[in-house]
């Protein structure tokens, strides 16, 4: 079930001009000590940095595109997204915000990549940090295509389990950012999604004081229960033709996802939509343990550790 949240903070969204142009949850940590100096970590292979963003020229002349870009104050922790969130509605008629959680993951994060950039648009991603440090390269490819990154927990805990103390939560939330800042060699953005939109209250008073800002969404494509790809299609198109806008969420961890995407875009330029792209007037400011827990932990792979996916991938047949 989802919760709504107790506490919203205020935030300001400032509009721009723009050209037209999940992991079942695994044990964490116990409580930690409030964030102070440790003894400096071994050096570990970070990754290199994710490549500076540089969109080509959009050759597409029936692309979706672009219709607009908005820069996203989160002082105090704003929330987006009717579901949860009411406040901040930001969206015109006939707007749309693309998003996706759970990567990065091989095959579908990539082509759900390849189908925005021929449509030359863009989304927000929300990864869980352990994916991130499974796939680092693929996470660094959604970067380097301009879209805007944020985090979904560590592990996609479900925040709301009472079996996890105050603490854990916050590792969750933490841990999750310092393992996508790692897997980027830069900080992301400070969106927070939480695991299936449940929503503790104490959790969204925290993030309020991180200055995270948090989405829900307007309207769920419920990708993850579709059995072909035409359902996402049809389910998103019904729900956003009801609403006239809205943030749309999806998963570019599920296959179908990225194979209904290609044609949900066709349809949403069809009908007038424009998407918005969504940036964050600053990066996130990590918590230096966290960071150098994820340095820490970070051993040589084992297959405990890594799914047969990431050890193990079909290149011919």
């Amino acid at each position: 079930m989802r919760v709504a949240a107790g506490m919203i903070f205020a935030g300001a969204v400032s509009l721009l001009a723009s050209s037209a142009a999940w992991s079942q949850a695994l044990p964490t940590k116990g409580a930690a000590a409030a964030p102070q100096a440790a003894p400096a970590a071994a050096p570990a292979p970070a990754p290199p940095p994710a490549p500076v963003s540089t969109r080509p020229p959009c050759n597409n002349p029936n692309a979706l595109g672009i219709g607009r870009t908005v820069e996203i104050d989160t002082t105090g922790g704003p929330g987006f997204g009717f579901e949860h969130f009411k406040e901040l509605d930001f969206l015109r008629d006939k707007e749309v915000v693309l998003t996706f959680d759970d990567g990065p993951w091989p095959v579908n994060t990539p082509a759900v990549l390849k189908t925005l950039a021929e449509e030359c648009t863009t989304g927000i991603f929300f990864p869980i940090g352990k994916h991130a440090t499974y796939y680092p390269e693929i996470l660094k490819q959604v970067a380097a295509a301009g879209h805007s990154i944020g985090s979904h927990t560590w592990s996609h805990a479900a925040l709301v389990n009472k079996k996890l103390t105050e603490q854990q939560r916050k590792d969750e939330i933490e841990k999750g950012f310092s393992a996508v800042k790692w897997a980027l060699g830069k900080a992301p953005a400070p969106f927070f999604r939480f695991p299936a939109l449940q929503h503790p209250p104490e959790m969204v008073t925290y993030l309020g004081t991180r200055n995270i800002a948090i989405f829900s969404c307007d309207l769920d494509s419920f990708d993850f229960k579709a059995s072909k790809a035409q359902n996402i299609v049809d389910n998103v198109m019904r729900k956003v033709e009801k609403n006239g806008k809205g943030i749309i969420l999806m998963h570019d961890f599920q296959k179908h996802t990225a194979e209904a995407l290609p044609e949900l875009l066709k349809k949403l330029k069809a009908g007038g939509y424009k998407v918005v792209a969504m940036r964050a007037k600053a990066p996130i400011q990590t918590i230096a343990q966290y960071d150098e827990d994820i340095v820490k932990d970070l051993k040589l792979p084992t297959v405990s550790s890594r799914p047969v996916s990431s050890v193990v991938q079909t290149i011919s047949e």
